[in-house]
């Protein structure tokens, strides 16, 4: 059932960009752990970064699956 609302609210309105949101908020993590000294290998800051993506674009595609039911 869709949402009804008036034309000044949807302009408004926008929908929620997933795989920016999550990208952001990957970098920001990372970037925390690797000042922090948390993180200090280079090859598991490159593994985290990869499959933070891919869990990222994963997300954005089940969201843009689920918004077109």
């Amino acid at each position: 059932m869709a949402r009804e609302t008036s034309p000044e609210r949807q302009r408004l309105l926008h929908r929620t960009d997933w795989m920016a949101l999550l990208s952001g908020v990957l970098f920001v993590v990372l970037g925390i752990l690797l000042v922090s000294g948390v993180i200090s290998d280079a090859l598991l800051l490159w593994a985290l970064l990869v499959g933070g993506l891919g869990f990222a674009g994963v997300i954005a595609i089940v969201a843009r699956a689920v918004r077109r039911l």
